[in-house]
């Protein structure tokens, strides 16, 4: 959470009394804002750029939440949309269809590797994760193999907050408050490899899957859910071969394998989708955030031939939906967005650059405090660390002194938006506008570097 230490110069007060007395921010301490320490409020964005009611110009290194993958301002978005507005504002995809629709569902389904052809919308992430757990459970129910509803995910992952989504996320503290969870969420060990063994075998983690579900019982497992490279612990990239085992490991045991890209599709590691880049076929993909560069919420699940088949026939149904999915304005909004992308070979431009950003990222290996710097395409993390020899990371209260008691509220008034995390091991995530150059890359390199050396200095 980003806050400012006192009140800069003038701006609408008013902004600030209303917000702190009606609007409730997401995942936020709300009991860190107060007179003396504002909310951040954004109020303009252009490119890779975002501007405060102060009027301070900051680089949106995360790209609004990994999610304003085109960068901020494009008209033609907006144009799209108010044309859609003009034409047709809404109906519903409950038994009917709209021509954005289809076309939008037509065109993902030509951007998909293999046989990924069936196109389901939703309103969100969450909700995308949410609809391929129900279907997971579903399409084996209708194979007559109702007792397979387990779901196999990794520790520190995170996916989603619905309950059904937070049953597959492996971050502790985001369930507990809500427990008793949706049944059937099981754990494995992650990728995260900087703290391995150095003699461990590098598809450790994969055979944890098996081992798992053979543990639970093949049975009762009715999916693996997992990102290409995982968020949560600081953009955490697989191991070579790591997908292609898990491939013949759900196939061994007539497991589905659900790819959640509802941040790594549209182009943050390269590649319209992440499974792209790692060479293994999913039977479902979750997508959101940048289908539309978060110009409108939208999101999709995406689904094999095979997996949908049942429910293409007779009287079956899959008894799911939601209001608003395939909206309208949205579609267009997507379709849209799709067209900048393929314009600007914005997914090239990731693949041209990533090695530049990281070369910057990789420099600040040079400060005591950085112990790893991870992830793929423009989806980029360092992790902090109290002795790079040992790797031995922050107690609790000093990854809270060091996180929220300096680096978030610093890095923001030195003008970068970006993201310091504790879920797992304390780090700093990058995920800035696939727009982004040279010149970005330099100014996140400046700020951190300065703001790094800092922290190092007060703790």
């Amino acid at each position: 959470m980003a806050t400012t230490s006192a009140r800069p110069a003038a701006a609408d007060s008013s902004l600030q009394e209303q917000a702190l007395r009606h609007l409730w921010l997401h995942f936020t301490r709300m009991g860190g804002y107060d007179s003396e320490h504002e909310v951040p409020i954004i109020v303009r964005g252009e490119g890779p750029y975002v501007w405060d009611e102060h009027g301070n110009r900051l680089l949106d290194g995360l790209s609004g939440l990994f999610c304003v993958n085109a960068g901020h301002g494009r008209a033609e978005i907006g144009d799209a949309m108010a044309a859609q507005v003009r034409e047709l504002d809404f109906t519903t995809n409950w038994s009917y269809a709209h021509p954005r629709a289809i076309e939008l569902a037509t065109k993902i389904a030509s951007l998909t590797p293999g046989d990924l052809n069936r196109v389901f919308f939703t309103s969100g992430g969450s909700e995308a994760v949410e609809s391929a757990i129900k279907l997971a459970r579903n399409y084996h129910r209708v194979h007559g193999k109702g007792q397979k509803h387990k779901l196999v995910a990794r520790e520190v992952a995170y996916h989603g907050t619905s309950l059904g989504a937070l049953a597959v996320t492996g971050l502790t503290a985001l369930k507990t408050p809500f427990e008793p969870h949706t049944p059937g969420g099981v754990h494995v060990p992650n990728t995260n490899s900087y703290h391995w063994p150095d003699d461990r075998d590098p598809l450790w983690a994969a055979e944890e899957i098996e081992r798992r579900i053979e543990f639970e019982g093949p049975e009762t497992v009715a999916a693996v859910v997992l990102e290409p490279v995982q968020n949560a612990g600081g953009c955490i990239p697989p191991q070579e071969g790591y997908f292609q085992r898990v491939r013949e490991i759900c196939d061994a045991h007539d497991v589905l394998l659900i790819s959640d890209e509802v941040i790594c599709a549209w182009g943050r590691l390269g590649h319209w989708f992440g499974c792209e880049r790692y060479g293994y076929q999913p039977d479902i993909v979750t997508s959101a955030k940048a289908l539309t560069s978060a110009y409108i919420p939208m999101g999709a699940m995406i689904v094999s031939d095979e997996v949908a088949a049942p429910f293409m026939e007779g009287t079956e149904m899959f008894a799911h939906g939601f209001t608003f999915a395939g909206h309208p304005v949205a579609a267009a909004a997507a379709l849209a967005n799709i067209e900048v992308f393929e314009r600007e070979d914005l997914c090239g431009h990731v693949l041209r650059k990533e090695a530049e950003f990281r070369g910057v990222l990789d420099g600040l290996r040079e400060l005591p405090i950085v112990g790893d710097v991870r992830g793929a395409g423009f989806f980029q993390a360092v992790e902090l660390v109290k002795d790079k020899d040992t790797k031995a990371g922050f107690s609790d209260e000093e990854s809270e002194r060091l996180l929220r008691g300096f680096l978030s509220g610093e890095l923001y008034r030195r003008g970068l938006i970006c993201r310091a995390d504790d879920r797992g091991d304390p780090v700093v995530q990058f995920s800035p506008p696939l727009i982004c150059d040279t010149e970005q890359f330099q100014e996140i390199g400046e700020i951190m570097h300065s703001v790094l050396s800092e922290a190092w200095e007060k703790i």
